[in-house]
């Protein structure tokens, strides 16, 4: 099946934790066009993951609606959701999701049993997507088996094992060395042109974003520019991904020292303060955190 339009308006996410409410969307809006390759970039905590999760029927947005062709996923019941995450989106995650003791064909032809498709036509399908994934040789294998880019590549044919007409990657190349990365996106612009599927895929990597058609950047819960490629390429000349994170925790850190002080002015609420003060160090920590799974020393 071909691609999907998919038409985000005003999403909005917020997470209760005790008292305090985290807002990892902020009535973002974006559309994606049918057999479009689209990157989302960002620092971690800005909303990518939630995203993906909202789209792809994972999590319930709390305001907003997202419309994949003529399906409006907000509305969905339980039991249409899961009708949904069958047959309208394929799931790629970095953490693969593969069943560690069932081989290549039989991690791949597991959507197909639960959608009830018959025994011969899992067959055949799964030689085609096994073909499509370059994976004939190795289909009786097992993921302990199979190299990191093998094991995603099964898991790019586990996702379109039903024709869905939509890809969710998140991160599909976090865990992979920069050859098995590249052969990774390789397979994906492969299947977004030859099978016209939509897709939208989350990465921290500016080399893997430039596969898309456009690349959207989401900061703070909305999307804050669209750009090309090219664009792109002319941006990393300008500031590295490393200097947006640090000049984004430098910003934190101002932020926390402007609010102790109207906190010490009494210009603020006690509940306030320890609301807004944790939201910010939450934040602040997520973005350490991603300097340090970088390799920088904060």
């Amino acid at each position: 099946m071909k691609g999907l339009d998919v038409k985000i308006r005003d999403l909005v996410k917020v997470y209760r934790l005790g008292k305090v409410e985290v807002q990892a969307l902020r009535g973002l809006n974006m559309d994606v066009k049918a057999g479009e390759l689209i990157s989302i970039i960002g620092p971690s905590g800005s909303g990518k993951t939630t995203l993906l999760n909202i789209v792809g029927g994972l999590d319930q947005a709390t305001a907003g609606t997202v419309q994949v062709g003529d399906i409006g996923v907000a509305v969905l019941s339980t039991t249409q959701l899961v009708d949904y995450r069958r047959r309208t989106v394929g799931h790629i995650f970095q953490t693969l999701n593969l069943i560690p003791t069932l081989t290549a064909v039989e991690n791949i032809e597991l959507p197909m049993i639960a959608f009830g498709v018959s025994r011969k036509k899992r067959a055949e399908r799964t030689q085609e997507l096994l073909e499509i994934v370059g994976l004939t040789d190795r289909a009786n294998h097992k993921p302990e088996e199979l190299s990191g880019g093998e094991q995603q590549r099964v898991a790019i044919a586990a996702a379109l094992a039903n024709d869905a007409p939509v890809l969710l990657a998140d991160e599909p190349t976090g865990e992979l060395d920069t050859v098995n990365a590249k052969m990774i996106v390789d397979y994906l612009v492969k299947v977004n042109k030859e099978l016209g599927k939509t897709i939208i895929m989350v990465t921290h990597d500016p080399s893997v974003a430039r596969a898309a058609h456009r690349i959207l950047r989401i900061e703070d819960g909305v999307i804050k520019i669209a750009l090309t490629p090219s664009e792109v390429i002319a941006e990393e000349k300008a500031v590295s991904y490393i200097d947006q994170l640090r000049a984004r925790i430098a910003e934190i850190a101002a932020q926390l020292q402007h609010l102790d002080e109207d906190f010490k002015a009494g210009t603020i609420s006690g509940d306030e303060y320890v609301q807004r003060r944790q939201s910010l160090k939450q934040m602040r920590d997520s973005l350490k955190e991603e300097l340090h799974r970088m390799g920088v020393v904060t």
